[in-house]
């Protein structure tokens, strides 16, 4: 979640819950914790032989972003693999709250869970947000500044399971529910819109009510990676059907495809990797404004380093970036990063040639966890049109 740039790391706390066998290939290997447990080190280090099972990270922290301004965040992250340690999955569960300088606040609950021996994939992202943020309105030549701020709470509930077909490909459904309620709409310098805005807004799609999209969706995964949490390996396809329809609570009849493909290659022996990403989200005209594709919108808030959330929407995007992740010390501590990103859409709302949005950055990473590879991830995008700012995840962005 690209919420905040880190300014402070107040304390940073990481337990071990349960242990299992697995050999550690790197006895060097050293994350945040040791930093403050440097006459245990060696003794610990030993214990890491016996892998550790389920971990856990704490990371309170202020800072500032885009979208955000300055806040607040309190982050935990658990990670644990099920069943043959050795060949197991990493199962993890990320939950957060952020309060905002523009008074947002920010509760989510998100869990990746793998059953014994990968045959069954439970997956949820639970949210609430209040959340006054920007948008450009509609298609990709929306211009970036003529902007409104739209106050709104938000909450998704979104659950699946899936069964295994065979080696790393899987099937399932669930039940998808997005709410947005409270939906009022200001100027930049925050003041009531004209009826004239207003109207170009309502006729773009937006309500002055509420949006709830409620659906079935269908699934079909095939993920070959070992650690979901920090991929070095392996691949990540993740096509997702989502079919909404008024006998099931939504406002309307529509539907939406996602299409998420990701690539890991490992290119030296000291872990330096590259890693790919192509994402394809498609939507009918019926789709409420909010569930439109757009930048920053996708389920981990991450597509479009280099542009504020919202910055481009429209019924159809593409994605493509890529991303070279490598080694600042030999102890893997802190690591860097350099990528370069596009995001596409039409240039009208269904029509038109495609628009392209470049982007380009850098960042480093912070180890937060050598057991589960979870990073503090800190970049820096730049994209067109004076676009800049910090994004900052716990954990990869893809």
């Amino acid at each position: 979640m690209k919420y905040f740039f880190l300014v402070v790391l107040l304390t940073l706390c990481q337990v071990v819950v349960s242990q299992d066998s697995l050999k550690h290939n790197d006895e060097a290997l050293k994350d945040v914790s040791d930093l403050f447990n440097r006459k245990k080190q060696k003794a610990d280090f030993n214990q890491l032989k016996i892998n550790r099972a389920v971990t856990a990270t704490f990371l309170p922290a202020v800072g500032y972003s885009l979208q955000t301004g300055f806040a607040g965040v309190f982050s935990t992250n658990l990670a644990f693999r099920m069943g043959n340690i050795k060949e197991a999955k990493y199962s993890s569960i990320n939950t957060s709250f952020t309060y905002s300088q523009y008074k947002q606040t920010i509760l989510p609950l998100t869990a990746n869970i793998w059953s014994k021996n990968a045959k069954w994939n439970y997956v949820l992202d639970w949210r609430y947000m209040n959340y006054p943020s920007e948008t450009w309105g509609l298609a990709g030549h929306s211009d970036p500044n003529v902007g409104y701020t739209i106050n709104f709470s938000y909450l998704k509930f979104h659950q699946m399971v899936l069964r295994s077909i065979t080696k790393n490909l899987f099937i399932g459904t669930g039940f998808f529910y997005d709410k947005f309620w409270d939906i009022r709409e200001l100027s930049a310098n925050g003041q009531p819109l004209t009826p004239n805005d207003i109207s170009k807004l309502r006729k773009q799609g937006l309500t002055d009510h509420d949006e709830i999209g409620s659906g079935i969706p269908i699934r079909l995964l095939y993920d070959s990676r070992l650690n979901q949490i920090n991929p070095s390996q392996g691949w990540y396809v993740n096509i997702t059907w989502r079919d909404n329809n008024q006998r099931v609570g939504s406002k309307k009849n529509w539907q939406s495809l996602v299409v998420d493909v990701r690539k890991y290659v490992e290119v030296t022996k000291s872990g330096n990797k590259l890693a790919f990403w192509f994402y394809s989200w498609r939507s009918n005209t019926n789709t409420p404004y909010f569930l439109l594709p757009s930048t920053g919108w996708d389920d981990n808030f991450n597509i479009g380093r280099g542009y504020i959330q919202g910055r481009f929407r429209s019924n159809t995007m593409n994605y493509f970036e890529s991303e070279y992740r490598f080694r600042l010390t030999h102890n893997g501590l802190l690591g860097g990063v350099v990528f370069a990103n596009v995001q596409s859409y039409k240039e009208k709302l269904t029509s038109g040639r495609q628009v392209l949005a470049p982007a380009v950055g850098t960042g480093i990473r912070i180890k937060l966890n050598k057991i589960s590879g979870a990073n503090l991830c800190i970049d820096y995008g730049i994209g067109q049109n004076g676009s800049q700012g910090f994004f900052v995840n716990l954990g990869e962005v893809f």
